[in-house]
């Protein structure tokens, strides 16, 4: 009787130890946690302080209409204007571009991904989408040059292709990993009783697909935008390469320079105002984006909601 005793209470007490050393953990896994969301936050605020720090002055300086709003940029003239309007425009039209293009084609590849494809297929297809994601994007810009810009003259009769719609084609299939990523996700986790309840009442494969597939996953899709939006807002390299770099109000079939190059292809050789200028124009870029994110994640919460 005694012995039993004894190894009731040693049962007993084993859980105790165990839950002690799981509160423990979880205390220190939340320490951990925080302290990485907190650094996360703390890397923005440092951004976004060294940002508004470097880039007011020159904007005070210049005028903010007369910055935000000029058409010339001519910083080593010798009468020099600072006018970012061209950039601005030039950002907008061309990220706006490449999401008309890239996102339905992204959509429409998660759904041949989730729904259309067999096993083999949709192995190789996302082997193929995943490698395009790590992709350098001065490949891309190298791709763009050698392949798209030459097409664009010739088909279009052009003297020159580097231009705005082939900086659009470059940024279409750049935004392309992160669209079809997403969205195959966000495809995956809609549940199948509502892919066949639609299939009971009659409806075809096709519209049930896009009936009842696409809109359940609604939110998850948005996320994919917003992704998307951000790797064409902030590419620099690949589009510097197509797009010909001229500081021109934006045409489709003209030469233009985005926020990103004006900045990456300036930086090296300006000094002075000049200097101040481009991290003003990093400050435009920041708040572009930061605005957009913001505008997309709320129709996301509606989306959820």
């Amino acid at each position: 009787m005694q012995s039993k005793t004894i190894s009731t209470v040693h049962i007993r007490q084993k859980p105790a130890r165990t839950n002690s050393f799981a509160d423990f953990f979880e205390k220190f896994a939340h320490i951990v946690f925080s302290v990485c969301g907190f650094i996360a936050v703390g890397f923005v605020v440092v951004i976004t302080v060294f940002l508004v720090v470097s880039g007011v002055p020159a904007i005070r300086e210049i005028g903010f209409a007369e910055f935000l709003f000029g058409t010339k940029w001519m910083p080593t003239g010798d009468f020099p204007e600072f006018g970012t309007m061209p950039f601005i425009l030039t950002s907008f039209y061309g990220t706006f571009g490449a999401i008309l293009i890239g996102v339905p084609l992204g959509i429409l590849c998660a759904v041949f991904l989730t729904k259309t494809a067999g096993k083999r297929i949709s192995g190789v297809v996302s082997s193929a989408v995943n490698l395009m994601a790590g992709i350098p994007s001065v490949v891309y810009g190298l791709v763009g040059m050698i392949v798209i810009v030459p097409a664009v003259r010739e088909i279009f009769g052009l003297p020159d292709g580097a231009n705005l719609f082939s900086a659009i084609l470059v940024l279409a299939v750049m935004i392309l990993p992160s669209v079809i990523s997403v969205s195959e996700t966000a495809l995956k986790a809609v549940p199948k009783e509502y892919e066949e309840a639609s299939l009971a009442l009659g409806a075809t494969s096709t519209e049930t697909v896009f009936k009842v597939t696409i809109p359940a996953a609604k939110s998850g899709i948005l996320a994919a935008v917003v992704l998307g939006v951000g790797r064409a807002i902030g590419e620099a390299m690949a589009v510097m390469m197509v797009s010909g770099n001229v500081a021109n109000m934006p045409k489709i079939f003209g030469s233009v320079r985005f926020l990103t190059t004006a900045v990456a292809s300036e930086m090296s050789y300006s000094s002075g105002l000049h200097n101040k200028a481009l991290f003003s124009i990093a400050l435009v870029l920041f708040i572009f984006i930061m605005a957009i994110n913001l505008i997309l994640n709320l129709v996301v919460k509606r989306g959820k909601k």
